[in-house]
């Protein structure tokens, strides 16, 4: 499955929108906590990538799951992409000259109360990473493709706080992608009019 690079880009807000959002199962109600994650897509000679990581276990939010690189919105930061691009540097060592900012998807309202600006960009190789160790546990690329068909989005549920609550999910190999990251994938998916769900 191919999806060009340039209707990606079409289907990106321009900008992040108040009021624009996507809320997770369980979130409903929680005090939000801003945040934003960058959404990077290598543009690899073989097909395009995504760039993910997998947390490390002791942390204190969402620990040992796969994420975008990303985190809270500091004091200092300016925008959604100041925050996405000043974590990405301090989590994987990704500099900021390899990275190009094409555009945003919804606001993306957690069940455990951050409200997170996905900022999606394109990354250009080749380039050196220094994950932190504190911090992640692995960085590693996804098939864009693969992330992105449908067939690979799997339906689950599971209790939390006391409901049953219901999410999808994507296996890629030992990899088990889920929560917030695979919400904002199938955020893509639905706006680029790849399923009807």
């Amino acid at each position: 499955m191919s999806v060009d690079l340039a209707t990606i880009r079409h289907s990106l807000l321009a900008e992040p929108l108040t009021g624009c959002f996507v809320q997770e199962d369980g979130g409903e109600g929680l005090p939000l906590t801003p945040a934003a994650v960058l959404f990077p897509i290598v543009l690899r000679s073989s097909g395009a990538t995504v760039l993910l990581t997998q947390r490390t276990a002791h942390l204190r939010d969402h620990a040992g799951q796969i994420s975008f690189p990303g985190g809270r919105v500091e004091p200092d930061d300016l925008s959604p992409s100041h925050t996405a691009l000043r974590e990405t540097e301090e989590e994987v060592g990704l500099a900021r000259e390899h990275i190009e900012v094409i555009g945003f998807l919804p606001e993306y309202r957690t069940g455990t109360g951050f409200c997170v600006v996905p900022v999606v960009a394109l990354v250009t190789p080749p380039f050196d990473l220094k994950p932190d160790p504190f911090e992640v546990a692995e960085v590693f690329e996804v098939p864009l493709a693969f992330l992105l068909d449908p067939a690979n989005h799997q339906p689950h549920s599971m209790h939390y706080r006391g409901a049953l609550r219901h999410f999808f999910a994507m296996s890629y190999g030992d990899y088990f992608i889920w929560g917030a990251t695979a919400g904002m994938i199938r955020s893509l998916t639905e706006r680029l009019g790849l399923h009807g769900s």
